[in-house]
C-alpha cells in the first residue's frame, strides 16, 4: 500500500516488431524496386550490347600496339558508309584473304590522295598527319607509296604495324590500286576487351581533314550493366541485413523497468 508500484507492459500491435525484423514494408518494397530495375539494367546492357557489338579475335600482330596479336575486341556493327578516316575496321575482301575478316586502319576515303613517306610521315590530300599510335620510334611507312587517288566508294586502309602488315600498300598492283569497297567493311573496333586496354584513342590526326567518328555506347552499356548489378546485389541483400540487424535488437530486448 505504502509504495507506488509501475508496471510496463509491452505495446500492442506485435505486428510492428516482425515487420522490423523483416526490414518494414517500405524498406522491402525498395528493395524489391531495386531488384527489378537492377535486373532490368543489367539484362538491358548485356542485350544492347549484343545487338550493337560483336568480338573477334585478331589472329596477326599488323595492328600491334594498338591491338596485339591474340587481343579480343569488341567492335561496333557499321555500314560502310559511316567509316570515317583513322577508324579500325573489320571487313572482308577475298582478294585480300579467302573466308577471313581482317582488322586496318583506315587512312584515306573516296576521293581522297594518299602517299607516303614525307619526312617519314604518311600525307593525305597534301597533309602529313601525325600517328601517335604506330609502334614509337619507328616511320610511318619503310615501303614507298606513290601517289593513290581513292575511287568513290572505297578505302585505303594500313596496318599500324606498317613495316610487316600486308595492306593497301601490298596491294597497290591490284586493279583496285589497294583500295577496298566500303561496302565490304561489317564493324568499327571500339575497344581491346582482352587481355583489357580499354577503348581505341581518337586518331587525332585526321581531324583536319574532317570529322572523325563518335564512339558507340560501350561507355553507356558499361554503366547500366554496373549500375544493375549494383543495385540487384543491394537490394537481394537488403532483406538479411535487416533480419539480423532484428534479432540483434530481439535478443538485447526492451530495457528493463524496476519498481518506485
Amino acid at each position: 500500500m505504502g509504495g507506488e508500484s509501475t508496471t510496463r507492459t509491452a505495446p500492442h500491435g506485435g505486428g510492428t516488431t516482425t515487420a522490423r525484423t523483416g526490414g518494414g514494408r517500405i524498406g522491402q518494397r525498395l528493395s524489391g524496386l531495386a531488384v527489378a530495375l537492377g535486373l532490368v539494367l543489367f539484362l538491358g546492357g548485356f542485350a544492347w550490347a549484343a545487338v550493337t557489338y560483336r568480338p573477334y579475335t585478331v589472329p596477326t600482330s599488323s595492328m600491334t600496339p594498338t591491338i596485339d596479336a591474340g587481343d579480343r575486341v569488341l567492335a561496333q556493327r557499321v555500314d560502310g558508309d559511316e567509316v570515317r578516316r583513322g577508324d579500325v575496321v573489320v571487313f572482308e575482301d577475298k582478294s585480300w584473304v579467302t573466308n577471313a575478316k581482317v582488322v586496318k586502319r583506315v587512312v584515306a576515303v573516296g576521293g581522297d590522295t594518299v602517299s607516303c613517306c614525307t619526312d617519314g610521315k604518311l600525307t593525305v590530300n597534301g597533309k602529313q598527319i601525325d600517328e601517335p599510335y604506330l609502334p614509337e620510334g619507328s616511320l610511318a611507312e619503310i615501303k614507298n607509296i606513290p601517289t593513290v587517288t581513292v575511287p568513290k566508294g572505297r578505302l585505303f586502309l594500313l596496318g599500324d604495324e606498317r613495316q610487316g602488315s600486308l595492306d593497301s600498300s601490298a596491294h597497290l598492283t591490284d586493279t583496285a590500286k589497294g583500295t577496298v569497297s566500303r561496302d565490304a567493311v561489317s564493324a568499327r573496333v571500339e575497344a581491346v576487351v582482352w587481355p583489357w586496354k580499354g577503348s581505341l584513342k581518337s586518331p587525332t590526326g585526321f581531324e583536319s581533314l574532317g570529322a572523325l567518328s563518335q564512339p558507340g555506347p560501350l561507355r553507356t552499356i558499361e554503366l547500366m550493366i554496373v549500375a544493375g548489378a549494383v543495385l540487384v546485389l543491394g537490394g537481394g541483400a537488403y532483406g538479411p541485413i535487416a533480419k539480423r540487424l532484428g534479432r540483434s535488437r530481439a535478443r538485447t530486448g526492451p530495457e528493463p523497468v524496476g519498481a518506485r
